[in-house]
């Protein structure tokens, strides 16, 4: 199974303690990993092909603190599609004038859905799919960027269409907001004031955010395993699709 890993910040705020976690699982899923960066309007995006155990690139990313306000991560497994660059999460694509960064873990059987010329799969996979369709509709249902609850409304009728095709544990953002849907696992937590000391579940590492952190930060972490053993992680609902903007996960009375 593919693993996700998503940071939505009210600060920029680097990822390095949880990424240091979050690689340890590609011991296991060593078909490729990628981790995006917002900046502003801005985005990084890195991918390899090796795992995050032991690429590079991974390593560039726990020793350099590249701090963002929203991060995607992902770990691959492959299932559809090659051991490939083209093939590597997340995904990146363009609309109304926004980066957008997408990654998914699951299978999704026989979905093959009518593409139009501005959204079309570079690579091979059922997730570069979902993606293209998704954004395809969102471009079919607003004319220009809209609100983030609005978005959360059309994303929640759009989602179902895709997991009934199978599994579809998702992560998408436009760097302002950070969407999560779960169809099998997710999970959330959010650290704010007062913080406290964590430790991560796959290494022997603790961080006492107490030292690092103003009465300003806060952060909203999503991940398909939870990373910690001594922090209340929750779990999605089947179906669930929930909105983090700022860290925080937002009321269901905030999307109306």
């Amino acid at each position: 199974m593919c693993q996700l890993l998503g940071m939505s910040g009210r600060r920029p705020t680097d990822i390095q303690f949880s990424f240091t976690g979050f690689a340890t699982r590609a011991e296991e899923h060593r078909d490729g990993f990628g981790v995006a960066f917002f900046e502003g309007r801005g985005l990084r995006c890195f991918v390899d092909t090796r795992s995050a155990a032991d690429s590079p690139v991974a390593a560039l990313v726990r020793q350099y603190p590249i701090k963002s306000r929203a991060v995607l991560a992902h770990i691959r497994k492959a299932t559809q599609g090659r051991v490939a660059v083209e093939n590597t999460h997340p995904f990146v694509r363009e609309l109304w004038g926004r980066h957008w960064a997408f990654a998914h873990n699951g299978n999704l059987v026989d979905f093959q859905p009518k593409l139009h010329a501005a959204f079309r799969p570079v690579g091979e996979t059922d997730s570069e799919r979902a993606f293209c369709w998704l954004m395809q509709e969102l471009a079919k249902s607003h004319a220009s960027l809209p609100t983030v609850p609005a978005l959360t409304e059309t994303l929640r009728e759009l989602a179902p269409q895709i997991a009934r095709h199978g599994s579809f544990n998702f992560l998408l953002s436009q760097g302002d907001a950070l969407w999560a849907h779960a169809s099998t696992q997710l999970h959330w937590v959010v650290r704010q004031p007062p913080f406290g000391a964590a430790r991560l579940q796959d290494a022997d590492l603790t961080v006492d955010f107490a030292q690092l952190t103003t009465a300003e930060d806060r952060v909203a972490l999503v991940a398909t395993q939870p990373l910690t053993c001594d922090e209340a992680w929750t779990p999605f609902r089947p179906g669930e699709l929930r909105a983090f903007v700022d860290g925080a996960p937002q009321a269901q009375d905030d999307l109306r």
